[in-house]
């Protein structure tokens, strides 16, 4: 049985996040149906969101005393491991690049970011940043650091706002799946969940098929989160596709409270970003009923970006 103490922290918990799919008319949007009203806006509905179970364990109330007073083991205990992954090829420019930058910076050392770590079982998290483009392109631009309090979301960011710009070619999402699923290995953490955030602006067009990726970083799993960024009128010139988001749902977001926060305005860059970080790290989602819908009935080609680089370059590519 839960002491008086340990029930009131609950409720706290519950009560802080019980709004938090919904801040300033921010679309928010989980993977749904193709079908009804699954394409509707949540956030704008007012929907609540509700706690999802960890990797390790369907966490009860009676489980959280003894997970929060576990002895230590080899790798330290946190509430979630969090990959963060930024899209960096060429589709992104210098503006987009840096308001993505400056989206996590604001995100991590926001009151409200801040408060939800706080409220976690351990009250601590551990992330990593790296930056991606092509099947091949991968670069950690901050390695594993534990956060637990403002000075630590501070040296975080700093080492982020310190990293040059870079710029590469091609946007290969299962490349950067591929290069996330080994680095939990060597954390030195152990989460009660694990969580790969990407964001970016355009669909997989190299590499390997971003489906089998996925499935094969949520076979360990890994929730997979998205934020696309839908900021430019589509372009067939830069391979750009219209429904983005619809891509992101449906094709690369995946996992336990798997979500996907499209960014449409400039001005909701920042809140877009603080809110999915407030999310990962509460281990909330929409009250919206998560359905995989890729391997049966997609709303959109998962390899409508290979084909579009197919047709623009006249090279052949196995679809297999």
């Amino acid at each position: 049985m839960l002491t008086s103490g340990a029930e009131e922290a609950m409720r706290t918990f519950t009560m802080l996040f019980a709004a938090a799919g919904c801040v300033s008319g921010l679309a928010l949007c989980a993977a749904a149906p193709a079908s009804g009203d699954a394409r509707a806006d949540p956030a704008a509905a007012g929907v609540a969101a509700q706690a999802v179970p960890p990797r390790t364990a369907q966490l009860t109330p009676q489980a959280a005393p003894q997970l929060r007073s576990r002895p230590p083991t080899a790798k330290a205990d946190v509430d979630v491991e969090i990959i963060i992954a930024v899209d960096v090829s060429y589709s992104m420019d210098p503006d987009e690049q840096a308001l993505q930058r400056e989206g996590y910076i604001t995100g991590l050392n926001s009151p409200e970011f801040l408060t939800a770590l706080q409220q976690g079982l351990y009250g601590r998290i551990a992330a990593t940043y790296f930056e991606w483009a092509g099947a091949s392109d991968q670069r950690v631009v901050v390695p594993w650091r534990l956060i637990d309090g403002p000075a630590t979301a501070k040296a975080f960011t700093n080492e982020i706002a310190a990293a040059p710009y870079r710029r590469a070619y091609r946007t290969s999402i299962s490349g950067a799946l591929h290069f996330a699923l080994p680095l939990f290995e060597d954390s030195g953490f152990h989460g009660l969940r694990r969580v790969i955030d990407v964001s970016g602006d355009g669909a997989n067009n190299q590499g390997k098929l971003i489906v089998p990726t996925r499935e094969e970083v949520l076979a360990q799993g890994i929730t997979i989160n998205g934020l696309p960024i839908m900021l430019k009128r589509p372009n067939p010139n830069t391979l750009d596709i219209e429904e983005l988001d619809v891509y992101y749902e449906d094709c690369v977001i995946g996992g336990p409270g798997s979500f996907v926060i499209p960014i449409r305005e400039r001005d909701k860059f920042k809140e877009a970003t603080r809110q999915k970080l407030i999310l990962e790290v509460a281990g909330l989602m929409p009250a919206l009923p998560v359905t995989r819908v890729a391997a049966e009935n997609p709303r959109i080609s998962c390899t409508i970006g290979e084909r579009m680089w197919e047709q623009r370059w006249g090279r052949g590519f196995d679809f297999r």
